[in-house]
């Protein structure tokens, strides 16, 4: 369950931090933890002008500290970002102080704080997320999240372009989280799901250095551990390393789909992330979006409500009613229509292109997205759920005749790419996750497509058992059949002029065994002209 809770402005004058204080917080270089004497337990307001914010009171301490920072893009990335982190417990007075290191910390916002009560361990967790808003476009920002007898944890970020500028993000899928546990009879064991690659992608991410992340699914696999709250620590610990220096914006996966935890399973996801969700029903919330980066939007999906696999802990297949179809259809509509947009990227989990013997291809999605992907010139759809790497060729319509509406090939080219032909997708499932599927690949030059699943599950457990098949994968442009774990980086070229041609140089990094240095597996470029340019 998912509760809310309020709590006041942080407008007394002693929130506030002057240039000189920032920098000494901070560091020279801006970026970690501070080390600071423990915030004062009593009323900001009792602190006479020009008091110091932080002053040493024996008696402040004892509260949970701040755990796992990241940040969330706004409605508008331009303008706005989120602050998130997570106690322990309740705790008083949650909020961040802001600002630029030029003028110093000299803004404040408080936290509206999200609990939620995890339905194995009965454990409440408290998030605490803070909306900074009225920001610069393409400035960077010093930030310092606090609440009352816990030390401050401090970030930088920068804000988003306005308008047509170059821009990096970068992307993968199905992480998992760095690990031992304590297993159900009470000896230490390592979590299933864990390797060291899961903390080799996030520095691989930090060298890259985006302006922001997309994480396509499958976060923490916390849904098959026995302690799924210390999963979801210890990923936030992990992925905070980057993630409260550039916001990673997630989709949420099947294995974000955690029984107990709200009507759909989707409830700890649902209270650890403050995303830019239009949804007005509380129960779907945060499950959907988009946001505009400067002249790329992109559109975030739950694939569950679509897809046909049976892979959470609940089966929430057509959970919202057509609602996030809808959703889905207006956004693409209003993006191609947009002459300050050109790209449109999709961010979502489960594949509609794979040619793996894992998961398969989904039918669902196929039949439920393919058609408006086409219809709006969708460029470029990243997945996980695959524990490899593939992509296809540039796809529009279906092959003739297809019982399982096998994406058709408009273009035979894998290094520079028309998206005005069709839509790339990409497989990044090498997210770090154990049970990696590169090996898996047929070799036929067939795949398989899970076209319906059983009415119900097995009486002794499991999940509902799925039809198969097969089909010829005409779609197929490139796999890396040796290397398990890596990353996509997207570059944005915005062109000169309107109508020029707008480029997207994508490189895929390997994350390599093992001490996790980066190697490039491929490089290519998407290419279409600037939707400026139209009649």
């Amino acid at each position: 369950m998912v509760a809310q809770m309020d709590t006041p402005e942080p407008s007394a004058p002693g929130d506030r931090l002057s240039r000189r204080t920032a920098v000494g917080l901070l560091g020279s270089a801006g970026v970690g933890a501070v080390a600071v004497p423990l915030l004062s337990a009593g009323p900001a307001a009792a602190a006479p002008a020009g008091a110091p914010a932080f002053h040493p009171t024996p008696d402040a301490g004892g509260a949970s500290p701040v755990l796992g920072l990241h940040l969330t893009f706004g409605k508008d990335p331009s303008s706005q970002m989120t602050v998130s982190w997570i106690t322990d417990g309740p705790v008083k007075r949650p909020r961040v102080l802001y600002g630029t290191l030029e003028h110093g910390l000299g803004s404040g916002a408080a936290a509206r704080t999200r609990t939620y009560t995890d339905g194995k361990s009965g454990r409440t967790v408290y998030v605490h997320h803070v909306l900074l808003g009225g920001l610069r476009p393409g400035t960077d920002y010093y930030y310092l999240a606090s609440h009352d007898g816990g030390t401050p944890d401090s970030g930088t970020f920068r804000t988003a372009p306005r308008g047509r500028q170059p821009l990096t993000f970068t992307s993968f899928g199905d992480q998992s989280a760095p690990q031992v546990t304590w297993s159900a009879d009470g000896t230490v064991a390592l979590d299933a799901n864990s390797t060291p690659a899961t903390m080799d992608i996030v520095t691989g991410v930090e060298q890259v250095a985006p302006l922001f992340h997309l994480l396509n699914g499958d976060l923490c696999y916390a849904n098959l551990d026995v302690d799924r709250v210390r999963t979801w620590n210890n990923f936030f610990a992990n992925n905070s390393r980057s993630a409260r220096f550039r916001p990673w914006m997630p989709a949420a996966g099947n294995h974000e789909i955690e029984s107990g935890n709200g009507p759909l399973g989707l409830g700890a996801y649902q209270a650890y992330f403050e995303l830019p969700s239009t949804e007005t029903d509380d129960e779907l919330a945060g499950l959907w979006y988009a946001f505009t980066a400067g002249s790329v939007r992109v559109i975030v999906l739950q694939n569950d409500d679509v897809a046909l696999q049976d892979g959470g802990d609940n089966y929430v297949h057509g959970y919202s009613g057509g609602r996030q179809l809808a959703f889905l259809e207006r956004e693409l509509k209003a993006a191609r229509r947009d002459s300050g947009i050109d790209w449109i990227v999709v961010a979502m989990h489960q594949v509609m292109i794979s040619s793996s013997d894992a998961n398969g291809a989904d039918f669902g999605l196929r039949a439920a997205y393919g058609p408006l992907f086409d219809r709006y010139q969708v460029d470029l759809v990243v997945c996980g759920h695959e524990h490899n790497y593939e992509r296809s060729l540039a796809v529009r319509g279906v092959v003739s005749g297809s019982e399982t509406l096998t994406p058709n090939p408009a273009s035979a080219r894998t290094d520079d790419i028309d998206t005005s032909l069709g839509t790339v997708h990409m497989v990044l499932g090498g997210g770090g996750v154990s049970g990696t599927t590169n090996q898996a690949f047929f070799k036929d030059g067939t795949a398989k497509v899970i076209t319906a699943v059983a009415d119900s599950r097995p009486s002794g457990g499991g999940k509902r058992a799925a039809t198969y098949v097969r089909e010829q994968a005409v779609w197929t442009g490139v796999r890396d059949i040796d290397h398990p774990y890596g990353f996509a980086a997207f570059t944005v070229d915005p062109g000169r002029f309107p109508g020029d041609t707008t480029r997207l140089h994508v490189t895929y990094y390997n994350v390599n065994k093992p001490h996790g240095e980066l190697s490039v597996f491929e490089q290519f470029t998407l290419h279409r002209k600037r939707s400026d340019g139209r009649g």
